[in-house]
């Protein structure tokens, strides 16, 4: 599929911004006062900014408040009530850290919920369409989480925790990797089941359907080079798991802190891209493209 910048940043920075709040919630860092409100400032920042770059690649940004009317069938709707819920639930525990140096453990747990429960649903209006196989997996949703999880304890200063994350994170995105590549052909998804005609006879398109591009090809046919895949991949394992691992086992500083985190959200972009650049989707074959 086409990678719009939009939805990478926004899945990107929206799942580091959510995981440190997961963090914050638990009283990971146990802070108050101006530390609290700094790192609840750089939680918001990331989860709220990524939240609105996902309104770029709307079509009428303007009906985007709909999407909270559909939450019975619709991923995309119960990220929203997840999201909401979430945002508002730390924003007062963040309140009393960082006003009244209070810790309300309850609220913080519940708000670490919510926060996990918004990247889930982001995963899920991935993970659920059928029509994209590589997409089709409970892998999409754990390499989702599992990312959040380790950018959370990376941006909070767990160190310990960051590290077996960020392992764990990057064993993850390639079993992703890997069953992505055999999912399209493992699904059974044809020409010939495509257009039902298999029964007859050997199917293959006898010319493209029309002479220029349209909306679909843009939207949903995007072809990767698998020399180029391969070597992105190992860029982006080497800047999101293994040099921020490398960075934290040597002796901390604050500026091997700041480069474990630029190198992990810059590895994370990558695999992004590819996430949806690698995406087949099914309608490639009425054009001859699978």
């Amino acid at each position: 599929m086409h990678p719009a910048p939009s939805v990478i940043f926004f899945s990107t920075f929206s799942g580091l911004g959510f995981g440190l709040l997961i963090f914050l919630g638990l009283g990971m860092p146990d802070v108050t006062g101006f530390s609290a409100f700094a790192f609840f400032t750089i939680a918001y920042l990331l989860a709220v900014g990524g939240l609105i770059s996902s309104s770029f690649h709307l079509g009428r940004p303007e009906r985007a408040l709909k999407a909270f009317t559909q939450w019975r069938s619709s991923w995309l709707s119960r990220e929203a009530w997840c999201a909401v819920v979430a945002l508002i639930m730390m924003a007062v525990y963040g309140a009393g850290l960082v006003f009244f140096d209070q810790r309300w453990g309850l609220l913080g747990l519940l708000g670490a919920l919510a926060s996990l429960g918004t990247v889930f649903t982001t995963a899920m209006i991935y993970g659920q369409l059928k029509t994209v196989p590589r997409w089709n997996s409970l892998l999409t949703p754990a390499n989702f989480i599992s990312l959040c999880l380790a950018g959370g304890a990376l941006l909070s200063g767990e160190v310990t925790l960051a590290v077996i994350l960020l392992i764990v994170a990057g064993g993850i995105q390639i079993i992703t990797w890997l069953r992505g590549d055999t999912a399209f052909a493992s699904s059974g998804t044809t020409m010939a089941t495509a257009t039902g005609l298999g029964s007859i006879g050997s199917v293959r398109a006898f010319e493209p359907p029309h002479t220029g591009t349209n909306y679909l090809l843009r939207e949903f046919v995007h072809i990767v080079g698998r020399k180029h895949a391969q070597k992105l991949r190992i860029i982006a394992i080497a800047l999101m798991s293994v040099l921020p691992v490398v960075l934290l086992l040597v002796p901390f500083n604050h500026w091997i802190a700041v480069l474990a985190v630029a190198s992990h959200i810059a590895g994370v972009l990558t695999a992004r891209w590819l996430f949806f650049a690698q995406a087949e989707h099914v309608v490639g074959l009425y054009y001859g493209k699978r």
